[in-house]
């Protein structure tokens, strides 16, 4: 699909802004994605690079974009495929170079075999060459060679790059703030994704696969123009004390708790929601009452994404309420303050309470600079995520509570105002789960 003029707009000011940020002697160089071989001759379905796409919005594999401020003859210039009819037939459509400067806004775009070509004119005159060095294994030698001839060249007076710069450095902290228009396609997401973890709800039930409803999640996705932003996670019962399970290939007993991570991806931008709730509609006293510290943590947590607030701030507010919770149940015994610094909470608490999200489920950016948190801004977005687990067996756990796993995940964005939930369009107080399971 070819983008509109708003789009172009948005991908343009991306370019500017970060041509901004690596000044006029630099150039930067951004290598899409490329196709993933998953069985002999067929691939994984194609998903593009997301810094490239971030910068450039075109679609296709095997291209690179360099970003050249000031330049003369245009500061965008796009290496693509060539246009090949008989190829198109078989794989489909290709923008060309002629597409993607009259539908991408490229200054210039020539066939990507062409690249080692361009390269020397593209380089002559710049200090620094902003490109991620060490991700790109085929393009490296292309790249740090057309270098070292040019510097050959500069003892005869001709400028040379001195430096290769992490593109990082400066493109991450851009997509770390996110654009009006992104929180439009984000808040898209979670609203989606929000409405699929909605059906899976009224769905579940004992005697059904893990695996069917996460089909009712995935039907959703589908039908809203969505991939999945990640693997899904559907674990039922004790399935929910494994953090990253994705079999999803057990029936669902009357009694289990099920335990529900995934997140739809529209148009590159991913949400991230956990729900866990009864597979029978109704929690048991022990579900509830550890569920309801896990939920007193995810509200307090997500109090504390505030702008100018630390962004450790939401994980230690979570660790101080869970870790009561724990003492107040009988899971751990001792003074709260020593059992946080003993870190002995990590026996049913072992993750982190958030990340970054955005193009990617788990999004670029620093979380510490110079080795402190750093502090939240506008425009930031970040998962809300606190779990308890209390793995079958636990020692000195009474067994009321051995295989409950829960875990609550809401998306917040970062505003002036204060933190904005993105994802409450799905219930996660009691009430609220239950009466949703009886409709």
């Amino acid at each position: 699909m070819k983008p509109d003029t708003k789009t172009l707009k948005e991908h343009a000011a991306r370019r500017a802004r970060l041509m901004k940020a690596i000044g006029p002697r630099g150039v930067a160089i951004i290598p899409s994605a490329r196709e993933v071989i998953r069985a002999r001759d067929t691939h994984y379905k194609f998903r593009q690079d997301s810094d490239f796409q971030y910068l450039t919005g075109f679609p296709e594999p095997d291209c690179i974009a360099v970003l050249a401020p000031g330049r003369k003859d245009g500061a965008f210039v796009l290496f693509v495929r060539e246009r090949n009819a008989e190829r198109e037939i078989w794989d489909g459509r290709r923008a060309g170079p002629e597409g993607a400067v009259r539908d991408y806004g490229a200054d210039e775009a020539y066939a990507i075999d062409d690249f080692a070509a361009h390269l020397p004119r593209l380089l002559a005159g710049r200090s620094r060459v902003h490109y991620n060095l060490g991700e790109h294994p085929a393009l490296d030698p292309q790249i740090t060679g057309c270098v070292r001839n040019i510097r050959e060249v500069s003892r005869r007076g001709a400028a040379a790059p001195t430096e290769f710069v992490a593109l990082e450095t400066s493109l991450h902290e851009m997509r770390l703030r996110k654009t009006p228009a992104e929180v439009t396609l984000l808040a898209q997401a979670c609203e989606w994704t929000a409405q699929a973890h909605c059906k899976a709800m009224r769905f579940a039930k004992p005697g059904v696969y893990e695996w069917q409803v996460a089909a009712e999640i995935h039907d959703h996705f589908a039908r809203h123009e969505m991939e999945c932003g990640y693997g899904s996670i559907v674990g039922g019962g004790d399935n929910a004390c494994i953090l990253h399970y994705v079999e999803n290939n057990r029936k669902l007993r009357n009694g289990d708790l099920l335990l529900i991570d995934a997140g739809g991806e529209y148009r590159g931008y991913t949400a991230d929601i956990t729900r866990t709730f009864p597979v029978n509609g109704r929690f048991s006293k022990a579900q509830q009452a550890v569920y309801e510290v896990v939920l007193e943590a995810n509200v307090q947590a997500i109090k504390a994404l505030k702008a100018g607030e630390s962004v450790g701030k939401p994980h230690q507010v979570a660790v101080n309420i869970l870790t009561q919770g724990l003492v107040d149940l009988g899971l751990l015994q001792g003074n709260v303050r020593d059992l946080i610094k003993t870190e002995k909470y990590r026996q049913f608490y072992m993750h982190g309470t958030g990340h970054w999200l955005g193009m990617d489920v788990h999004d670029v950016g620093r979380y510490k600079i110079d080795g402190a948190y750093r502090t939240f801004e506008p425009g930031m977005v970040m998962t809300v995520e606190p779990g308890l687990y209390i793995a079958p067996g636990s020692k000195g756990v009474d067994e009321q509570y051995w295989g409950i796993g829960i875990r609550i995940e809401d998306d917040v964005l970062v505003t002036a105002q204060g933190p904005r939930v993105l994802t409450g369009g799905v219930p996660k107080d009691v009430q609220g789960i239950e009466r949703l399971m009886a409709a």
